[in-house]
């Protein structure tokens, strides 16, 4: 079948290549309608590696998804042909200790799509696990579907933050992953978000959510932003979504006294913490790496319509313009926040 293939640095083509489409006894087969362009993927077309991940050999991209189950594995009983899905794209290993302890998101063995040496799914089918495919309410568009693992990532955040409900929160970042976390902090108890970016119009964004006070630290000072909302007690919550370096400078200036820190955004390279600033305010720090059993939360917060992540969707292109999509994505908009492509015409 033809898919998205990210061939080398630099160069995406859409091809035949061979994909699986037999499910196994616990598998389910997918026709892919929607799917969303992930900075991930973004970061191997322009670079060819995350961290540890290089990419070594030509891999179909993509893994926000949406899509019709159009076949069942024989074990199959909660699904069936016709059931409009997405998908939570990390398989765990189901023997891993990381799986008995809840934490599969961090199994060394977990198979992730679009993670090298793993296959995406932009392409026409997929097959994957029944157990992490996900039905949705037909009120639940496609496009909201696709937006559901990302969306994800925030569920986490907010669930590692151990929310108090009216806290004060900081969202370093405002681009796709920064505002979802604001949305979720906001759906899981925060009374306010600070958000904080260089660029306006992703500032924009955001800002046109209650509740979400933008600030460009570029003609702003954000520390004085704090202490102003705070009455200089400073945010209960302080997530860092950006992965900027520049970010962690005073990270732990801007939260409360025994508040927490929440490390979302993935530094390209190694930076410096300020542990004795953080150990002064004995400061929770808590990590986030992709999400774990929070992929139904995620999906029910967009069902009941406490979060609406529409306006995030900033272009959707067909499938046969993919090619151009990552080009917009990599090099274009600065106001773009989240970019799909239709797989399905």
């Amino acid at each position: 079948m033809k898919a998205v293939v990210l061939e080398r640095v630099g160069e995406i083509a859409i091809r035949e290549i061979d994909l699986p489409t037999s499910p196994g006894p616990d598998d389910v087969l997918i026709d892919i309608d929607t799917v969303g362009i992930c900075g991930s993927d973004i970061h191997y077309y322009t670079h060819g590696r995350i961290g540890p991940f290089v990419v070594e050999a030509p891999m179909v991209l993509g893994h926000e998804a949406s899509g019709v189950v159009s076949q069942i594995g024989a074990r199959v009983r909660d699904l069936k042909p016709g059931d409009r899905v997405c998908m939570e794209p990390g398989v765990p290993a189901s023997n891993s200790r990381a799986v008995k302890l809840g934490a599969y998101n961090v199994d060394p063995d977990v198979v992730f799509w679009a993670t090298p040496p793993v296959h995406g799914c932009l392409a026409p089918q997929v097959v994957h696990p029944a157990g992490f495919t996900f039905k949705m309410p037909d009120h639940v568009s496609f496009a909201e579907g696709a937006m559901v693992e990302p969306f994800a990532i925030g569920v986490q955040a907010a669930a590692r933050a151990q929310i108090t409900p009216g806290d004060v929160a900081l969202v370093l970042g405002a681009g796709p992953i920064g505002i979802m976390c604001a949305l979720a902090l906001l759906a899981g108890g925060c009374s306010q978000v600070i958000i904080s970016d260089l660029v306006d119009e992703k500032l924009a964004v955001a800002a046109a959510y209650d509740n979400v006070l933008p600030v460009n630290i570029r003609d702003t000072d954000l520390a004085s932003v704090v202490d102003r909302t705070t009455g200089n007690w400073g945010a209960d919550i302080v997530v860092e979504a950006s992965g900027a370096r520049t970010a962690f400078d005073g990270l732990f200036e801007m939260v409360r006294p025994a508040g927490t820190v929440v490390l979302v955004g993935m530094p390209p390279d190694p930076v410096p913490l300020d542990i004795v600033a953080a150990q002064a305010r004995e400061v929770r720090i808590e990590t986030v790496f992709r999400y774990a059993n929070v992929f139904d939360r995620a999906l029910n917060l967009i069902a009941s319509g406490t979060v609406d992540l529409k306006p995030l969707i900033s272009g959707t292109f067909p499938f046969d313009q993919s090619v151009a999509a990552f080009e917009r994505a990599a090099y274009g908009n600065a106001s773009d926040v989240k970019l799909q492509i239709k797989v399905t015409a």
